[in-house]
């Protein structure tokens, strides 16, 4: 089948995941995934940037030389660093950081390296780093992320006029910020302030992806009361699969040039000082699409049922469907039985005037045969 009849499939609810119904699976995983990330912070040291612990940074410029070898020979005859950080910088160049060094000791660093790459001194560059600056962009980074936070519950609250969508939303937020600064800190993934800024980033991607989900379960959720075949639960499921395949395309189109830089420019090319930005929003990228689909909408739905209304809503739906306290009704989510292809397109026998609303390929006019004079 081409991505088009299961877009509509999904669409008109012929096909559908049950991916609120298998809620707990998913939230058992990321609070998992959590947990790691969590305690990995106290079992394991980070792999701090230069800009966090502070140190010396020499940059080599103007070499034909592109092995790293002669970076490391020479910090090692130092005697003062044993595992110095070497990376390429462009084409023609080299960085080196190690602890932090006294005048003596970068003067001769200087001298060595540039004898090492075969360059003139005055191409061999040095500077000093405090951790200062580092903690000063993380303590700021922290108070922006917590004002965005903030600023984005009040928008969300306003605009769908439920705390519940705004707690789905916070919640996959701070799932991704969590998780992605987690498989840094376990896989030894170096963390500098470009990481700390993607991470940022990939905020507002993942809220926008986990506000189109949220804008369709409300349209399918409008009129939710004047039906009494379809529940809260099923209505939220149906809107997670009819914007499933927008939801990867987006991803998909977001994803190829974030890759295209991180294996052509760094891997092939060499540009590693792209590596920080690109792989933290390769990886929160992938996270947030996966966080807006599985954490955003079933927790706010799992919020949602605990009301009044909704709840009693559901169990007449059940009564009228007579599988009030049946087993079969503890895992909805997925396609109702006895449901029409209008009751899934809309969630009930709604007033087929509604804009927006899907009438399927039999409502497209149909083409007049030409007859044969």
């Amino acid at each position: 089948m081409s991505v088009y009849s299961i877009g509509n499939d999904l669409y008109s609810g012929r096909k559908s995941f049950k991916v609120i119904g298998l809620r707990k699976i998913w939230f058992g995983i990321a609070l998992f995934a959590i947990l790691a990330s969590v305690l990995s912070v106290f079992v394991k040291e980070p792999n701090l940037g230069i800009e966090f612990r502070g140190g010396s940074q020499f940059t080599i410029s103007n070499t034909k030389i592109h092995s790293h070898e002669g970076a490391y020979k020479v910090i090692a005859d130092i005697g003062k660093d044993d595992a110095p950080r070497v990376s390429s910088v462009g084409s023609s160049g080299i960085r080196v950081q190690t602890v932090s060094l006294d005048n003596q000791s970068t003067q001769k660093v200087k001298e060595s390296l540039a004898q090492a790459y075969e360059v003139p001194e005055k191409d061999v560059t040095s500077t000093f780093v405090g951790p200062s600056w580092g903690k000063d962009i993380m303590a700021k980074a922290i108070r922006a992320m917590i004002v965005f936070m903030v600023a984005v519950s009040i928008v969300l609250i306003a605009y769908f006029r439920s705390w519940t969508i705004a707690v789905g939303a916070i919640g996959a937020l701070l799932h991704d910020f969590i998780v992605t600064l987690g498989i840094y800190w376990i896989l030894g993934l170096e963390i500098t302030p470009a990481t700390i800024i993607g991470i940022l980033t990939i905020m507002g991607y993942s809220l926008y992806d986990t506000v189109v989900v949220f804008d369709k379960v409300r349209e399918n959720t409008t009129e939710l009361r004047r039906q009494s075949k379809v529940t809260y639960e099923e209505s939220a499921n149906l809107a997670i699969n009819q914007t499933l395949i927008r939801s990867l395309n987006t991803s998909i189109t977001g994803l190829l040039p974030v890759v295209s830089v991180l294996f052509i420019g760094v891997g092939l090319l060499g540009a590693e000082t792209l590596r920080d930005l690109a792989l933290v929003m390769f990886i929160g990228m992938l996270l947030s699409t996966l966080s807006s689909i599985f954490i955003a909408a079933p927790l706010a739905v799992a919020l949602a049922l605990r009301n009044d209304d909704i709840s009693s809503h559901t169990r007449s739906v059940l009564a009228t469907r007579g599988e009030l306290g049946h087993e079969s009704s503890k895992d909805m989510g997925s396609k109702p039985a006895e449901l029409g292809e209008s009751d899934m397109i809309t969630g009930a026998h709604f007033d087929d005037r509604i804009a927006g609303r899907h009438q399927g390929n039999a409502a497209q006019p149909k083409k007049r045969k030409k007859r044969n004079k």
